[in-house]
């Protein structure tokens, strides 16, 4: 039956060439779409690596043209920090999670390279106010003070892409990558490892990350500083007031922000969820125009080949015969089609292209596969069954 089923789509190549062709870029077209929504959905439901909850981005900015002595921001973060409803404060730098700003660079560590690492400057209280979770080593501590190199947190995919997995980290010494021709030649110690983080946002994947030590008793006068805020639940308004009240009254001419980090959260979801939309928009018009080309191509199939539907009919073929062979041929050439696309989309998987882990590509093509079996089987059943009600008679006097 496969042979002859073979036998039928070799003597109308032709005009099967232009179907198999239509599956072949629907399967790759899906393919390309389920990688990306699948991708998608997989970051959604990991941990974020932190607890952005009940915490507030607090931004301070001296003056036009003016700086921002070290001292004076301390005294200002310490009265903040006393205020009823803060349990914890950190200063930072501005590439707060959520937000559309980011820091990254290349590391290296011997002839390891971690490319595209997201690096923070951090206090010895992050920890604690952003609440990332410790898995090697510790946080910073005041005897940080004197080290010879600076002190680093590095993530998961940091220590692997570094050390290699299972591979001890703590203690050793990595630089960053700041490309030819620059004289400096920073070091950085490994004091502890901590979670994967998603800082991006909802949809994001784990992002290689290294937060630095920021001196406490750095007498750099700065333009502007981002602070993290942790807050009692059910803080509001009347404590954000109460905060830029504080800093105004301690700064004088600074200027002061306070946002949540879940209303940041919001906001890049927003920006997330509009080319998602999109992306399932185009999706949905895909698979209609998907099956609308094959219903209408096995449809005129169909009215060509009445004579040899009538032959079958006159010699004795059912009519669930000659459903079951149409049928076959659509899903042998489907078959086909799917294979020749399968073929390109392995190559993805095997090459490591970006940075999207194997099985969301593996699960992307059976989803396609099953998607293109399905509508090939749905669209070809009605023009089969009306192939089955033609009567000899009927299709033999047209001729």
């Amino acid at each position: 039956m496969i042979r002859h089923l073979f036998r039928l789509i070799w003597n109308r190549k032709q005009s099967n060439a232009l179907l198999l062709t239509e599956i072949f870029f629907s399967f790759v077209v899906l393919f390309g779409v389920g990688t990306l929504l699948l991708n998608f959905g997989q970051n959604y439901f990991m941990p974020p690596g932190f607890q952005h909850q009940n915490v507030w981005r607090l931004n301070i900015a001296a003056g036009q043209g003016e700086m921002m002595p070290r001292p004076l921001l301390d005294e200002a973060l310490r009265a903040v920090r006393a205020l009823p409803g803060v349990l914890d404060i950190s200063l930072g730098s501005p590439n707060t999670p959520f937000r559309f700003v980011t820091m990254n660079t290349d590391y290296s560590y011997g002839s390891k390279v971690a490319r595209g690492v997201d690096f923070y400057d951090a206090d010895d209280r992050y920890l604690q106010t952003l609440g990332l979770t410790l898995r090697e080593g510790r946080w910073f501590r005041a005897s940080d003070d004197a080290s010879t190199r600076r002190p680093a947190v590095i993530s998961q995919k940091v220590r692997e892409a570094l050390f290699g997995p299972g591979q001890p980290a703590l203690g050793k010494a990595f630089r960053p990558n700041y490309g030819p021709g620059t004289d400096r030649h920073e070091e950085y110690q490994v004091v502890g490892v901590v979670d994967n983080v998603r800082t991006g946002g909802d949809f994001t994947a784990p992002e290689k990350s290294v937060w630095l030590r920021l001196a406490p008793h750095d007498t750099t006068s700065w333009e502007g500083a981002s602070v993290l805020v942790r807050v009692a639940p059910g803080q509001g308004a009347a404590l954000q007031q109460r905060i830029v009240h504080t800093v105004a009254g301690v700064t004088r001419q600074w200027s002061t922000q306070v946002r949540t980090l879940e209303a940041d959260r919001l906001d890049k979801l927003r920006v997330t969820l509009a080319p998602l939309a999109g992306l399932a928009i185009i999706s949905t018009f895909l698979i209609v125009n998907v099956a609308l080309g094959l219903f209408g191509m096995l449809w005129y199939n169909i009215s060509q080949r009445r004579a040899e539907i009538g032959l079958r009919r006159a010699m004795g073929a059912t009519g669930p015969a000659i459903s079951r062979q149409f049928l076959g041929e659509m899903l042998v050439l489907t078959t086909l089609g799917v294979l020749i696309g399968v073929l390109l989309a392995a190559q993805f998987p095997l090459l490591g292209a970006f940075d999207v882990e194997p099985q969301v590509y593996l699960m992307a093509m059976l989803v396609a596969t099953g998607l293109i079996f399905f509508l090939a089987a749905v669209c070809a059943w009605q023009p089969a069954r009306l192939a089955a009600g033609i009567q000899p008679a009927a299709a033999l006097r047209e001729e």
